[in-house]
């Protein structure tokens, strides 16, 4: 990994992007950001009430302007899981870093997400995590590096593996 390059975890929601961006800013003595706090405090509200009040498309273009709008080196990076619909937001974090997918099975993921409706997911109405899965896996593969597994593996373990790879 060059100097300066940031460390950017991709997606999907519950899967642990935040709690190991933490233990792996810590572990690689850089900063943390996550992307989801940036994108409320300019809001002034909560994920969920942007995607309530202004709808998913609004939501999207907001996140992108946050994410276009980072100069950030030397940190890591802790996305929202819809980020990769935007292909100027993912172009310009590549630019930064490494991205890394963190990747857990379907059936972990609905055991960790039984707030989705007050979580902020970008979602159309009627899906399932199951759906939403299918749909955003491809973008995650598109643009990571690498791909972590994280089924049976503690955030610990997930943190070591992220080092070694790097």
């Amino acid at each position: 990994m060059k100097a300066g390059q940031n460390i950017i975890l991709i997606g999907m929601p519950g899967v642990g992007k935040s709690t190991v961006g933490v233990l792996l800013a810590k572990a690689a003595q850089r900063q943390f950001l996550d992307t989801d706090l940036v994108l409320q405090a300019r809001a002034g509200r909560t994920l969920q009430e942007v995607i309530d009040q202004d709808g998913l498309e609004a939501f999207l273009r907001l996140e992108e302007q946050c994410i276009l709008s980072l100069d950030l080196t030397d940190h890591v990076i802790a996305t929202g899981g819809s980020v990769i619909y935007s292909e100027p937001a993912m172009r310009h974090l590549k630019e930064t870093g490494l991205v890394i997918h963190l990747d857990l099975p379907i059936f972990l993921l609905e055991q960790r997400l039984s707030n989705l409706d007050v979580r902020g997911v970008v979602m159309p109405p009627g899906w399932t995590l199951s759906r939403l899965a299918q749909q955003r896996l491809p973008l995650y593969r598109r643009w990571a590096d690498f791909t972590v597994d994280g089924a049976g593996k503690t955030q610990d373990q997930i943190v070591a593996e992220i080092l070694r790879r790097l």
